[in-house]
């Protein structure tokens, strides 16, 4: 492992970094997510998987002993050694080409595209970019994903939140999504993700001064991307962008909506429950 740093220069070095991983569609691990998410359709072998369902794949099983304070693995492996402690998803691009289907094995092919260090009103922070490249079987890609990666200071003692983003306008349709411990247990598992704001109220209050338990954002960006589908007139996607902009938490319910932006696309929101922006999203649809 190397040093943490801050060091721009230093950190760019880690730019076209690249690892490779297989892993197989596992049927069982997609009915697992199905009823966290309450489907009442089983996954079956063959079936197509659902929009950024692949989370629940492909994910490294870091030793305990090699992790950080948050629970996510030590930096200076594959992602660059940042010195700042706090991880949060910052957004993500993906592009539909193939189905990825239940069963297949499925390789992950993984490169560092950009590193930046900014400054910002709350000081440093530290954007990661990585590309995700997915082969089936033939080696024919299937799907593609750049997901922005950033990291910053822990808050100052008694510092004001950033002021909320007003929505885009009146919906045309919107679902209520009540948050809870077991619902954020259960993604975590699915995810083998061990970061502490996601079960460890202590640590989400005492150490990175939230007032809850903090709602995943892959998961908050796949129930837009469901919701989508689900007013796409039977449409598949073609593409999905997220970016995250106010964490939500377990402490109440929150909502999703969405309205029409062009003839095949789509503009989606996630509401805090004061009604400021927590995500946006845009989806594309083929035929």
């Amino acid at each position: 492992m190397s040093t943490p740093t801050t060091d721009e220069d230093m950190l760019r070095g880690w730019i076209g970094r690249s690892e490779t991983h297989q892993d197989v569609l596992a049927v069982g691990q997609a009915k697992r997510m199905a009823a966290t998410l309450d489907r009442m359709q089983e996954p079956a072998e063959g079936d197509a998987l659902p929009p950024l369902w692949h989370w629940i794949y492909f994910n490294e099983a870091v030793a305990r002993s090699a992790l950080g304070r948050d629970g996510h693995a030590r930096r200076g492996g594959f992602l660059p050694p940042v010195d700042l402690p706090r991880r949060m998803w910052a957004g993500g691009r993906f592009g539909f080409v193939e189905p990825l289907r239940l069963g297949e094995a499925v390789t992950r092919h993984s490169t560092i595209r950009d590193v930046a260090v900014k400054h910002g009103r709350t000081g440093p922070l530290c954007f990661v970019t990585v590309r995700h490249d997915l082969a089936g079987p033939d080696g024919a890609e299937r799907f593609w994903e750049e997901h922005d990666i950033v990291y910053r200071e822990d808050p100052a003692p008694g510092a004001p939140a950033p002021a909320a983003q007003a929505p885009p306008g009146e919906p045309a349709f919107s679902r209520t999504v009540t948050p809870s411990p077991v619902l954020l247990f259960r993604y975590s598992a699915l995810t083998f993700n061990g970061h502490r704001i996601h079960y460890d109220r202590d640590y989400c209050r005492d150490v990175e001064g939230y007032p809850g338990l903090v709602f995943h954002g892959p998961l908050t960006a796949t129930l837009l991307a469901d919701l989508a589908q689900e007013h796409g007139g039977g449409r598949t996607l073609a593409t999905f962008s997220f970016r995250a902009l106010a964490p939500l938490f377990d402490t109440a319910p929150f909502v999703l909506r969405g309205k029409p932006s062009g003839p095949d696309d789509l503009e989606l929101w996630a509401e805090t429950p004061r009604g400021g922006l927590a995500m946006t999203a845009k989806a594309h649809f083929g035929s």
